[in-house]
């Protein structure tokens, strides 16, 4: 994605990016259930939405964060239908589960190191190290919310039950950000924070379909959380949010001088 349509990451950014959890949470649920996808079926579609996407950012000469913010709730959407068929459908162990998954996301954040192309990001000082948003960014990102899913469902599941860990998952989205900045927001301290970020967006996510459940069926709850999420994060990204004044995030396919705009 290019530059000028990237959000500044920023205190906005993070919270955003939880509100995205939490609405990408109950949309996956929503789309395995009363859209009657399943956790398999909606992978498909999904993937098509997000290269519509992805294609329609690099055709359209727009300037707006929503195709970056789109393209996240797809992903996030997604990862919680794989993350639920593997621990749900096919009874995978959590544990072997998350170890998979930061296997590959470590494997992924290595090879990254590696590759010098033209579209690497060319940045100094504290954004250096960060990410471009080129095809290995979506699937770490994606991994990053299979695993937060995972890893929500397994404390909720554990005995915390989602309310508790909702409330357990706060100190450890503060840390995880906090130490994120002390250590300059290098690429494994921002995953590490994202993922972070997934965890506690999936907790708050159930939590929110939990207190509707209370009074109103499951389907209802899901479109009642559905909207209240997706407002949540609209108002989030128009409120808080910047567009990328700096190459916070690199763009894989920015020209050189628009970078340093």
């Amino acid at each position: 994605m290019r530059t000028r349509n990237l959000p500044t990451i920023d205190g906005g950014y993070w919270s955003a990016i939880v509100a995205a959890s939490i609405c990408g949470t109950i949309t996956g649920d929503l789309a395995a259930g009363p859209l009657g996808l399943g956790h398999v079926r909606g992978i498909l579609p999904l993937t098509l939405i997000f290269l519509a996407i992805v294609w329609a950012e690099k055709l359209l000469d727009w300037t707006t964060v929503a195709f970056y913010w789109l393209a996240i709730i797809v992903l996030r959407t997604m990862a919680t239908n794989i993350a639920d068929f593997a621990t749900h459908d096919m009874k995978l162990s959590y544990l072997v589960f998350v170890l998979l998954l930061i296997v590959f996301m470590g494997a992924m954040i290595w090879a990254d190191k590696f590759r010098v192309d033209a579209t690497t990001q060319r940045t100094t000082g504290s954004n250096a190290g960060l990410p471009t948003t080129d095809w290995s960014y979506w699937v770490v990102m994606l991994a990053a919310g299979v695993l937060g899913t995972a890893l929500g469902d397994w404390l909720a599941d554990a005995g915390l039950g989602v309310y508790w860990a909702s409330l357990i998952g706060i100190p450890f989205f503060v840390a995880a950000v906090w130490t994120a900045y002390r250590f300059g927001l290098s690429k494994p301290w921002y995953w590490i924070a994202i993922a972070v970020c997934r965890t506690w967006g999936t907790d708050i996510g159930d939590m929110l379909i939990a207190l509707f459940r209370t009074v109103t069926s499951r389907p209802v709850a899901l479109w009642v959380s559905t909207v209240i999420s997706a407002l949540l994060l609209t108002g989030v990204i128009y409120f808080w949010t910047r567009r990328n004044a700096a190459p916070v995030i690199a763009a894989s396919s920015e020209p050189a001088v628009d970078k340093q705009a």
